[in-house]
């Protein structure tokens, strides 16, 4: 009997032993600074990678982290070659991707302008305008509706850092600014400058979505959800904040 106690209670701490022994997960990150950046031999890190391995790891899942443009993780996804992203639920994805129920982190974007110009009223103050943006990057229809609209006639700069797009801003080499806040605070702080004025476009939850095109996804997310409510459960700081 007490055997079998014993054998009960050590099986209870092995997470998953058929996880442990399966492929690593492959999961997909683009950089988001500071939550998450590429380093210099080329991998994830950052507060929302720490998160996810420990999420892994309380699942009993491996995983095998890349930094990826987000057209490829997008494509990852809906081809299988992407299992896992920790992001927003973007319309496009919706038929290739299981949403998670826990929301792991919020992403805000907004419009900035110089203090030297008044705040904008849109979207009518866009027309015509020259305004910067991140190169690779896709926003929801409501936005993307605006940016292509030919009535508006937005001209669009596009550069690879937040920094520079930022600088850009500054330096009047556009009208206005494009992006997300963390991303923002972020560059300010290295640059040394206040944030730009800004107006509030939208927010987005980020979620854990889980490609469809694998073999038990159903399972997979409910791991993960599953593993990140005992880890807050326990008091664990999963608080992804600039």
């Amino acid at each position: 009997m007490l055997k079998t106690a014993r054998l009960l209670l050590a099986l209870l701490l092995v997470p998953c032993l058929p996880c442990l022994a399966a492929p690593p997960v492959k999961v997909g990150f683009y950089d988001f600074p500071p939550s998450i950046y590429t380093d210099a031999d080329g991998f994830p890190q950052g507060p929302m990678v720490e998160v996810v391995r420990k999420v892994f790891a309380r699942a009993g899942y491996r995983l095998e982290t890349r930094s990826l443009p987000s057209a490829r993780i997008y494509a990852g996804l809906q081809n299988g070659s992407v299992q896992v992203w920790p992001g927003p639920a973007k319309e496009q994805l919706s038929e290739h991707v299981l949403v998670g129920r826990n929301r792991l982190a919020e992403i805000v974007l907004n419009l900035y302008y110089r203090p030297d110009t008044p705040e904008p009223r849109l979207p009518d103050d866009l027309q015509g305008r020259a305004l910067v943006m991140l190169s690779g990057y896709n926003f929801v229809p409501d936005i993307s509706r605006y940016l292509e609209a030919p009535e508006l006639g937005i001209v669009q700069h596009r550069t690879s850092t937040h920094r520079a797009a930022l600088e850009m801003l500054l330096r009047q080499r556009g009208d206005y600014l494009l992006d997300y806040a963390m991303t923002v605070d972020s560059a300010a702080r290295e640059l040394g400058v206040p944030v730009p004025p800004h107006v509030e476009l939208l927010r987005l939850p980020v979620y854990f979505l889980v490609s469809r095109h694998q073999p038990d996804a159903e399972r997979l997310l409910e791991a993960l959800d599953s593993a990140y409510e005992a880890l807050r459960a326990e008091g664990e700081d999963l608080v992804v904040t600039p």
